[in-house]
């Protein structure tokens, strides 16, 4: 069955969220930027959380236009700098307010080389920079709790069977970047899983997610024609939106936790995502990562 958010992604709904508080990162574009208007329209207090403050009140200004919505934030969020990560997530913990849910939306897709930091760009970006901003904010989400942290990953995970820690300290090293990619959505979904493990009586519950494969600018690193044959058949950010969505508001997923979902219903990922083992050295290696930036 569908859930009522679906059809009401674009549109305005009752303003069910009063009194909520969420943090979307990578808010500017595509699927989080539809995210954050839904959010805002429905009456919750939205975090921006990009690299261009600029644009964050560009589009603050635009949600307060359009939703009626007086509260919105703009924060300076780099993901591929840890200390940024870290002078973000201490900006943040110096405001008052709840945090109902974090929404890791933010990600690169193709594109190559290192984070400030050295690690993989993929990996870097998509996985270990949300991985640090959660593990920041998880005493100001326990006691906000009940609430949610909602990774953004993607069925390119399917293809990687193993993790190649190595290599995460090391440049892209393919042509198109998709198999870093791909590794960094299983890490998505390994360290939602962890989470919810290891945060269990937190009343913080956890999901993953796949949004269907989206016309949006993460695939603008991608060379040609490859971007061209990616974004052939894309859905459109609206109907990508929609899990992201449900997974943060719906309360029929309040006792879900550490959970796969595509089209808005739960689903299972490969076995290399289901593995308790890989979940928990992940968690150990980010640790390790993080510790000196």
């Amino acid at each position: 069955m569908k859930s009522a958010v679906n059809s009401n992604v674009s549109g305005v709904r009752a303003r069910d969220l009063e009194g909520r508080r969420f943090i979307v990162t990578g808010p500017y574009s595509g699927i989080g930027r539809v995210t954050a208007r839904n959010l805002a329209s429905r009456g919750a207090a939205v975090v921006l959380a990009g690299r261009s403050l600029e644009r964050g009140q560009a589009l603050a200004a635009e949600l307060r236009a359009r939703s009626d919505a007086d509260r919105i934030e703009v924060l300076a969020l780099d993901l591929a700098d840890l200390a940024a990560v870290r002078a973000a997530a201490e900006q943040l913990l110096a405001r008052a307010g709840r945090i109902d849910g974090l929404i890791n939306n933010a990600g690169v897709a193709g594109a190559r080389g290192r984070t400030r930091n050295g690690f993989e760009l993929a990996f870097g970006v998509n996985h270990l920079g949300h991985f640090l901003l959660t593990r920041l904010l998880e005493a100001r989400l326990r006691e906000s709790a009940p609430a949610r942290v909602v990774n953004v990953s993607s069925e390119a995970h399917r293809r990687i069977t193993r993790i190649d820690f190595a290599a995460l300290r090391e440049p892209t090293k393919t042509r198109t970047g998709l198999h870093e990619y791909g590794v960094s959505k299983l890490c998505n979904i390994l360290f939602t899983r962890e989470l919810a493990r290891r945060w269990e009586g937190s009343r913080i519950t956890s999901y993953a997610l796949h949004p269907g494969v989206i016309a949006t600018d993460i695939w603008r690193s991608v060379p040609q024609p490859f971007r061209w044959l990616l974004t052939r058949w894309m859905k459109t950010p609206e109907a990508g939106a929609a899990t992201s969505i449900r997974c943060a508001t719906d309360p029929a997923l309040a006792d879900v936790n550490g959970r796969y979902f595509i089209n808005e219903h739960e689903a299972n990922p490969n076995r290399a995502a289901q593995d308790d083992e890989l979940a928990a050295r992940l968690w150990r290696e980010s640790e390790t990562m993080i510790k000196d930036f």
